[in-house]
């Protein structure tokens, strides 16, 4: 994020406009698109942050890349006033907060499972309940990653916490304590 500050300010606000009118489902489904929009085509978000192209145009361009999105009034109405402002190069950090923001609302936590190898469903739903059940507050997001780096094992990451259960992780602190040499200088 190039302006998180700017983007949490913008994102609150919008969040708060959309729960005053009820389209906070409406408008996050819209953010998601932008945002994923913005990490499909690395185009658009280099015209969104480019200071040559005047603001009507990149309206224009906007506009014609969600045509067929279903975008709702507010969210329009919300990327216009972008625009006019001169921000919209902080469009997709703003979408980015945006979901953020609204998981942190509704308590949703993302779950980034990592392993060498896809695990059945069994397995992931089995590592998925035991994280739950510290979590019984929260709804659980969770993101399956392959690594074929780990060689077997696997990774949690939920929020900032960081539990590394890989081979890979075995195999460095074992080269770690192997290439020791601290007790050396003690004899």
């Amino acid at each position: 994020m190039q302006n998180p500050r700017l983007a949490s300010r913008y994102a609150k606000s919008l969040i708060d406009l959309a729960t005053e009118q009820n389209s906070l489902e409406a408008v996050l489904k819209d953010m998601r698109v932008l945002h994923s929009i913005c990490i499909a085509s690395s185009e658009f978000t280099i015209m969104l942050r480019s200071p040559i192209i005047k603001g009507d145009k990149k309206m224009d361009v906007i506009t014609a890349v969600v045509a067929n999105k279903g975008m709702s009034a507010l969210t329009m109405a919300f990327i216009g006033l972008l625009v006019n402002k001169g921000r919209e190069m902080n469009l997709p950090d703003i979408a980015e907060a945006f979901i953020n923001a609204y998981n942190e609302m509704k308590r949703i936590r993302t779950v980034k499972l990592t392993t060498a190898t896809a695990l059945p469903d069994t397995v992931k739903q089995s590592i998925t309940s035991k994280v739950a059940a510290y979590m019984p507050q929260d709804t659980l997001n969770v993101e399956s990653v392959v690594d074929a780096s780990l060689i077997g094992g696997f990774v949690l990451e939920v929020g900032d916490q960081l539990f590394d259960a890989s081979v890979k992780r075995s195999l460095a602190e074992i080269r770690a304590s192997i290439t020791d040499t601290s007790y050396v200088s003690k004899m």
